[in-house]
């Protein structure tokens, strides 16, 4: 699960985010960081929908390249 510091500063910068919620690039969310709680963290997407996602999800920059170690820990 990703941190608390962690999505602030995701926040704070600005930093455009992939969250990859599966094995499968076509369902990954793309956007921005607007607010998040115990279980869940809200993402601004680039058409400006705002959707509510599992904070167990991987969230990571962009920039870096997609990473699906993590899917197993969800099952």
């Amino acid at each position: 699960m990703i941190s608390e510091e962690q999505l602030d500063q995701y926040r704070i910068d600005g930093t455009k985010l992939r969250v990859v919620r599966d094995a499968d690039p076509v369902n990954d969310v793309k956007g921005i960081v607007v607010a998040w709680d115990d279980t869940t963290v809200m993402i601004r997407k680039q058409n400006r929908r705002i959707v509510k996602l599992d904070r167990r999800y991987h969230y990571q920059p962009f920039t870096e390249e997609r990473n699906t170690d993590w899917i197993g820990a969800l099952e």
